[in-house]
């Protein structure tokens, strides 16, 4: 394997490293809260099954990395610099909304984190989207379950608050 290719595969397994492990952290913090805490709080109607949020963030993460990697990939220019500063900011962001909710039971400050995570995809689907259309493209299911994903905290603080 030449040297930028290797490089390449090192870069990627660094990325899908990345987003896995900010998932596990995430799920280190949910999973305990699910058969009690969250099964006893009142929910929307329109709340997906417990089981939907692990294949769909698993799904989600792939996409993320894939999106970055072939930022990555593109040429060194000023765009792509920031678009991958963007992508590391808002993957950190993704990050804290679950201690904020599941740990913490802070309804309230989980959502308006999730309304900077929603607005920092956005960003980054913004500035991907200026260095390579199809990154921006992989993006784009991330920004929509970020959407539900605020409705739904929205409604269960109402719900609770």
């Amino acid at each position: 394997m030449s040297l930028p290719r290797r490089q390449g595969a090192f870069v990627l397994i660094g990325l899908l490293a990345a987003v896995f492990v900010a998932g596990a952290l995430g799920a280190v913090v949910t999973i305990p809260q699910i058969p009690g805490w969250y099964r006893l709080i009142a929910k929307p109607a329109w709340t997906p099954p417990d089981q939907v949020f692990g294949p769909a963030w698993t799904t989600l993460y792939l996409l993320m990395a894939l999106a970055a990697f072939l930022v990555w990939r593109r040429p060194d220019q000023p765009a792509r610099g920031w678009a991958l500063r963007l992508w590391w900011v808002q993957l950190a962001a993704n990050l804290l909304w679950s201690p904020l909710f599941f740990g913490l039971h802070w309804l309230g400050l989980a959502l308006a984190e999730i309304a900077l995570l929603w607005l920092l995809v956005l960003a980054t689907l913004v500035a991907f989207r200026r260095v390579n259309g199809l990154a921006a493209g992989l993006l784009a299911p991330y920004l929509l379950w970020v959407s539900f994903a605020a409705a739904l905290n929205a409604a269960v603080w109402q719900l609770n608050g």
